[in-house]
């Protein structure tokens, strides 16, 4: 991690803040999860195999990072249950042109999702991972990336075209 210049770091924690931003939704915890996520692996970096993709080991870093704070959270806010406080509700967004309601519409579709597919669409869609790459970062087999990413392709499709299926259920044995 050491070799980087300042503009490959840059570009680096760019994509990073992106992806970081999606998941949170927060500017200030997307900015401190990429300082979490910059701060691991440079204390790290030699735990990275050299036939590694860096820009996909930094994103596999940052969602399991990710993944641990939300634990934390839903622990934290049973807690908070249990002494009966609860959640603050957002404010809604205000917008003036019609480009602007058909982007947050998208946005606000996008934003339904869960995590875990909003994480899959932005890997692939928004920074250009390989398949391969995504299975790596998200620690799930390759066949599987696809598949999920085929469900949250088909999800967001019919949440942003006005017709969201019914959620389905799964048997376990």
């Amino acid at each position: 991690m050491h070799d980087l210049d300042e503009r490959q770091w840059r570009e680096l924690l760019q994509r990073l803040r992106r992806f970081a931003l999606s998941l949170t939704r927060d500017s200030a915890a997307a900015d401190d999860l990429v300082q979490a996520t910059a701060e691991r692996a440079l204390a790290r970096g030699g735990q990275r195999r050299e036939s590694e993709d860096r820009r996909a080991w930094l994103f596999t870093i940052l969602y399991r990072l990710f993944l641990d704070g939300k634990r934390r959270e839903r622990l934290h806010a049973r807690w908070l249950g249990w002494f009966g406080r609860s959640g603050e509700a957002e404010e809604p967004l205000g917008c003036d042109t019609a480009h602007i309601v058909m982007a947050q519409a998208d946005l606000q579709a996008f934003a339904r999702l869960p995590s875990e597919q909003r994480a899959l669409l932005l890997l692939v869609s928004v920074e250009g991972l390989s398949y391969k790459d995504v299975a790596q970062t998200l620690n799930i087999p390759i066949g599987t990336v696809m598949s999920r990413l085929s469900r949250a392709r088909t999800a967001l499709r019919e949440l942003t075209e006005g017709k969201p299926a019914a959620p389905t259920l799964r048997r376990l044995k």
